[in-house]
């Protein structure tokens, strides 16, 4: 059993770091917190395992400490916003609060984000403004880096480019986060390191041949689209959409040739008020999610559940009984606080 640790000790531990690595308050927080939420939900790879990462690149100046995003267009519904490589977790956090706020006087409200630095996990942005109400989606991709090959091909061109959704419903929202992509880099990485396979074959090698070595990937190899060798073609019609929808409305991405890790940003925002009212727009969700729920399983199988009803339910748990950190995490989390002159994360007493 992984130890334990208090969600509220975790936060202040991450923001203390990242304050000492330079950070002023407000941003060291919100990328605390961020990345904390990734893990309540289950995102492990996308948590506070990037906390080390962020602080290099604070060390490095390939993460911006002071200011604001500087406003490239506003007009009514719509901003782009040049992040100018500051936090990534933070100016999302930021264009999620804009774009509601406008959702609410035009009922749509978009927020593009260029030079974002790596913004983590997507769900962590959607429960809030979802259980207020608005219908959020938020779209990344990085295009300083290529790890997904178009259908038919063999040349990396993409990334993982992940979309996600938070969807009012009742009693919870439905969060949906996945990439257009099988897998990710970072579980890539991920089980590699630990001398794993992937679950499927997920990745193709450089002859263009579907693998579950994570190897490959990093050997001439690239990540396989949803779909697969198969029907790929959905993943990567997808994968194009959000280059589209982020580094094109951002008027910024793979045509300037940026080397730094980072992110292109859409936030959009619906106010269903506006549309055919909030009751009307939950009624719908609820009439779905209960008939998905109700819908008839093989024999001994568990019943249908919603995306998001899993990590929904994780966070639940740890926040009573505390977060278990994945292998690792806690080590490189110890090494932050000693090196930052700070008490380490203590994991509570597992029941005897």
């Amino acid at each position: 059993m992984e130890p334990c640790y208090v969600y509220a000790d975790l936060i202040a531990l991450a923001t203390r770091v990242l304050q000492r690595a330079g950070l002023p308050a407000e941003p060291a927080q919100a990328v605390a917190r961020g990345l904390t939420e990734a893990d309540l939900l289950g995102h492990t790879t996308h948590g506070l395992a990037l906390l080390a990462d962020y602080v290099e690149e604070l060390d490095n100046g390939t993460m911006e400490r002071e200011g604001h995003p500087d406003i490239v267009s506003d007009h009514a519904a719509v901003a782009t916003w040049d992040a100018r490589r500051l936090p990534g977790v933070w100016t999302t956090a930021l264009a999620v609060e804009e774009a509601s706020r406008r959702a609410k006087s035009f009922g749509i409200g978009a927020v593009a984000i260029r030079r974002s630095h790596h913004i983590a996990c997507l769900a962590a942005f959607l429960e809030a403004p979802a259980r207020a109400g608005t219908f959020i989606l938020v779209f990344s991709s990085d295009p300083s880096d290529s790890h997904v090959a178009p259908f038919g091909g063999l040349t990396p061109v993409m990334t993982p480019n992940p979309i996600a959704a938070g969807i009012p419903a009742v009693p919870d929202p439905i969060l949906i986060d996945v990439s257009t992509s099988i897998t990710t880099a970072a579980m890539c990485a991920r089980t590699r390191a630990s001398g794993g396979r992937l679950q499927g074959a997920w990745v193709k090698d450089r002859d263009g041949k579907a693998t579950d070595d994570p190897a490959a990937f990093k050997e001439g190899g690239s990540i396989l689209p949803i779909g697969g060798l198969d029907h790929g073609h959905k993943g990567y019609g997808l994968s194009l959409m959000v280059e589209a929808l982020t580094q094109g409305l951002g008027g910024y991405g793979r045509a300037d040739a940026p080397r730094d890790w980072g992110a292109g940003v859409l936030v959009l925002a619906l106010s269903p008020a506006a549309f055919g009212g909030l009751d009307g727009f939950v009624r719908q969700t609820g009439w779905l999610a209960e008939a998905c729920r109700a819908a008839r399983v093989p024999e001994g199988a568990p019943r249908v559940r919603l995306p998001g009803e899993a990590a929904l339910g994780r966070k639940r748990r740890a926040l009573a009984d505390g977060v278990a950190l994945h292998a690792g995490i806690a080590d490189d989390l110890g090494r932050l606080a000693a090196r930052f002159e700070l008490p380490a994360p203590i994991p509570l007493a597992i029941p005897a």
